[in-house]
């Protein structure tokens, strides 16, 4: 070793005295394990400057290397690592251990006879590596578990920063904290919630030479059941049977929710996020009104939510309308008729009758029977033939059926009308009205006397002649009622045509036909004279 370095660099150690302290830059220098550094010098160096640089980690200071005007000389210690610029004095250290770091020293001996001194930390980091996430817990419960989430790296000086889904995640001192080790990080988060570790969670290590994060972190937090709810969470009060209905329960949950079914508290034996109308039906359930509730439970939670109850009934719909009627002949003033309507399936709740699209209703001749199922019409009248339709109704179905009565009646009051008089060898036309159903066969007579081969209820005679005038008749008769009913007696009478005188323009047209004629005769004449000589007399 360079004694006269080594004696100065034990002297200004050990006596702290400096001259000038602004001849190397701040520190500290850090630089990574195995990488170089040099020590710049801030003053300017002459070429008769001594440059001594030393070491010291907390124990004896030791000498690194020293320049003189006639060369260097470096420590046993340091050699092949170190050097000193022989120009501008310049330390340069190469492939730096940890053990490199502490305190470096500077002392400058000018050729005035100057001593100037100074002191520089450099801090040889290892590098950042291996950041990792671990978890005290492998799964939480929401709202029941704390969480401790510990960032490892290996490094110097580090420092550590979490994020969640790259926002920042900061201390609030209460549920959320941070604590910080020399190389590790943990994040304690106090009755977890569901969105606090979905992140990616992601861990940074840093000193000032490096940063490295850490793989992306999730954890599962289960949660729920929650927010649990049947759709249709409204129904009607009644259900068709047999129809195409289901109740549908959801839940939020993690893991998903398995449920449960009850009707009034009774559980039905049901699985699954579904219960059909089917399966409420083959276990006997629904015939009268009731409430329909899912329960939703999470295995990992140990919790069960129920939902809000739809009530309903299942009610069979109305099908196979069976409306029946008289079979026999019915004839008016003499017949009565039963109207029965029945159901094959479903229950009635009303019944609704019509006829012809009108509301029937009862009266002394039209009796309902008490449940309305059947009418009774006593002494049928004319007037009750018609459609008759039956509507049965409950609360999920509405079905009809059609019923055509038939009621036979007259022949009323057969009426002939017709011209009373008439020209020779003009047509003749009768008309014979009577009300009756089926419509009334007739006879026509003329004074009494049947006319053959007219059994119309008009009576046409082409061309009228004198042995037409007399009392016509019609007799209508109807053969299901066995009625017959004779009109009072038509008198017609068959005139010949009699000329009653010209008119007053045909009387001009002679008048002036017969003067024309008068003054042609007289005029021929005169002419007839005038070219035929008369003899005289004399």
């Amino acid at each position: 070793m360079d004694r006269i370095g080594l004696s100065l660099l034990f002297l200004f150690a050990s006596t702290g005295c400096c001259v000038g302290s602004n001849i190397l830059p701040l520190g500290p220098v850090d630089v990574i394990v195995g990488n170089n550094v040099t020590l710049n010098i801030l003053p300017a160096k002459t070429s008769d400057d001594i440059i001594i640089w030393g070491f010291s980690n907390g124990e004896d200071p030791v000498n690194v290397a020293t320049l003189r005007p006639n060369g260097v000389h470096v420590n046993d210690g340091y050699k092949g690592r170190a050097s000193v610029n022989s120009t501008n004095g310049y330390l340069t250290l190469t492939s730096l251990r940890s053990q490199d770091t502490g305190d470096y020293t500077l002392t400058i001996l000018t050729a005035g006879g100057d001593t100037l001194t100074g002191k520089i930390e450099v801090r040889v980091l290892d590098p950042v590596s291996s950041v990792v996430i671990t978890s005290d817990l492998p799964e939480a419960i929401e709202h029941n578990s704390t969480v401790v989430l510990t960032c490892s790296s290996k490094g110097s000086l580090l420092t550590f920063t979490w994020t969640n889904n790259s926002n920042p995640i900061v201390s609030d001192g209460k549920r959320l904290t941070l604590t910080n080790e020399q190389s590790s990080s943990k994040l304690t988060i106090k009755d977890v919630l569901r969105y606090d570790l979905v992140g990616p969670i992601v861990c940074t290590a840093t000193n000032k030479l490096e940063r490295q994060s850490s793989a992306p972190f999730n954890l599962t937090v289960y949660y729920g059941p929650e927010d649990v709810i049947i759709k249709p969470s409204a129904t009607s009060q009644y259900i068709p049977s047999k129809s195409d209905f289901n109740l549908t329960c959801s839940a939020s949950s993690s893991p998903s929710a398995t449920f449960t079914w009850f009707h009034d508290e009774k559980e039905l034996k049901a699985t699954g996020q579904v219960l059909t109308l089917k399966v409420i039906e083959e276990q006997g359930f629904g015939k009268n009104i009731g409430d329909y509730k899912c329960v939703a439970q999470n295995a990992k939670t140990k919790r069960a939510v129920p939902s809000a109850p739809v009530r309903f009934s299942v009610i069979e719909p109305i099908s196979g309308v069976i409306f029946t009627g008289p079979t026999a002949v019915l004839i008016a003033d003499n017949s009565t008729a039963n109207l029965s309507c029945q159901a094959s399936v479903g229950n009635v709740t009303d019944r609704v009758w019509l006829k012809d699209g009108k509301a029937l209703s009862a009266s002394s001749h039209i009796v309902f029977s008490s449940d309305s199922s059947s009418i009774f019409i006593n002494m049928l009248k004319k007037e009750d033939n018609g459609k008759y339709t039956c509507q049965l109704i409950n609360s999920v179905s509405k079905q009809e059926a059609h019923f055509l009565m038939v009621v036979n009646y007259g022949p009323e009051s057969a009426e002939v009308k017709g011209k009373a008089e008439v020209k020779l060898e003009q047509p003749v036309e009768f008309t014979c009205t009577a009300l009756s159903l089926p419509p009334a066969k007739i006879t026509w007579r003329i004074n009494g006397t049947v006319i053959s081969g007219q059994t119309e209820n008009v009576l046409i005679l082409d061309k009228a002649s004198y042995k037409d005038s007399g009392k016509y008749t019609c007799e209508a008769s109807n053969a299901v009622t066995g009625r017959a009913a004779t009109s009072s007696s038509y008198t017609l009478t068959v005139k010949e045509e009699i000329d009653e005188g010209l008119s007053d323009g045909a009387i001009a047209g002679i008048v002036i036909a017969c003067l024309v004629a008068v003054a042609a005769s007289i005029a021929l004449f005169f002419y007839c004279r005038a070219k035929v000589p008369v003899s005289s007399p004399y």
